[in-house]
């Protein structure tokens, strides 16, 4: 590399900070008004916004505020993996690169580390050529020759050393992919169910709290499968798990953009509806109860079909200031009685 390559490099490097850091003072900002958690998920997606390099993304988000009034826990870590941790190396390495501005200094930092050492080797050379022509000139041999080893070990040193810092960062390119990948892994993980790949409860937990925090109005359709027991009693519990997934791929299907379902616990599911009244609401579940009770489930092994699967659905609206789990109490005062007054129906009555 030439004495101009490595200039326009360190120039580059320097464009880019300076240009990360202008994006990450905007950023910032832009976070803490919409009441965004300083977290490296939430600082890479929105950092990623700023940009504007993902449309996707940045629709995605804008959809959101317009819906919540700000982007759920669940939310983000789901756009995170979809937009984030899928793009290639190329879109990757400009998010990652500026995620803290401290990130990028010391990036460039190490960079410039490494550009000085290839300076030094390209003086060296000149160096060694300048010696060499004096020599020639009849200048004490013994002293060039003194100066040139001495010269020569410092190169022998400086070679080293750039190895080295080589071999620590391969290293630590190797180990920021497995965190990526780690980080992928239990994002996944810690708010995905794994039997139906709904969302679990503690993403609804995490939810549920941020639409209280940001006072987003809301309702909740809490459901049940009625008589669930008796499909693992009579088919076998892969049969009960086959109508599990079964209800679950319905409830995705049924959720429009905004709305976001969870499995509850067994047999059970909740939905949040952003900005849904009672009435509304109850309208979209009844749609739901009379979707659903059109399941047929065929087990393709031993040929059995359960076909008489139902729901049971409570409705609740947040009022005023109660807390999410006032609202999620409602609902399940409501799904019991539909379950008493002989399941397969939408509660209260509207």
């Amino acid at each position: 590399m030439s004495l101009l390559d490595s200039k326009e490099t360190d120039n580059g490097l320097a464009d880019d900070f300076m240009s990360s850091t202008q994006t990450l003072r905007k950023t910032i900002p832009l976070m803490i008004k919409h009441k965004v958690p300083t977290t490296p998920v939430n600082y890479a997606l929105w950092y990623s916004y700023t940009t504007n390099q993902m449309p996707l993304l940045n629709q995605a988000l804008d959809q959101s505020l317009a819906q919540y009034g700000h982007c759920p826990p669940s939310l983000s870590d789901s756009l995170y993996r979809t937009h984030l941790l899928q793009q290639p190396d190329s879109e990757q390495g400009q998010i990652s690169h500026s995620l803290q501005a401290i990130m990028d200094e010391l990036c460039h930092t190490m960079a410039g580390s490494k550009n000085e050492t290839q300076t030094f080797h390209h003086s060296l050379s000149k160096t060694y050529q300048r010696l060499s022509q004096k020599a020639a000139q009849g200048v004490n041999v013994h002293e060039a020759n003194g100066l040139v080893q001495e010269l020569l070990d410092e190169s022998r040193n400086m070679h080293q050393s750039s190895a080295l810092l080589n071999q620590q960062l391969e290293s630590a390119h190797q180990e920021i992919e497995n965190l990526k990948k780690a980080l992928k892994d239990s994002l996944k993980h810690a708010n995905e169910d794994p039997l139906t790949g709904l969302l679990n409860r503690r993403a609804f937990q995490q939810d549920l709290n941020s639409c209280i925090q940001h006072r987003t109005p809301f309702s909740l359709v809490l459901l049940d499968i009625d008589n669930f027991k008796t499909f693992n009693d009579d088919f076998g519990h892969l049969m009960g798990d086959k109508v599990l997934c079964s209800v679950a791929r319905h409830l995705q299907a049924w959720c429009e953009w905004g709305m976001q379902t969870y499995r509850y616990g067994g047999e059970e599911f909740v939905v949040i509806l952003p900005g849904a009244t009672l009435q509304q609401s109850w309208q979209k579940a009844e749609k739901l109860r009379q979707v659903i009770s059109g399941i047929a489930v065929q087990d393709k092994q031993s040929g059995k079909t359960v076909s008489s699967i139902t729901v049971s659905m409570g409705v609740a609206e947040q009022t005023g200031k109660e807390n999410g789990l006032a609202v999620l109490a409602r609902a399940d005062k409501y799904l019991l009685q539909a379950k008493n007054l002989g399941r397969n129906r939408v509660l209260p009555l509207i």
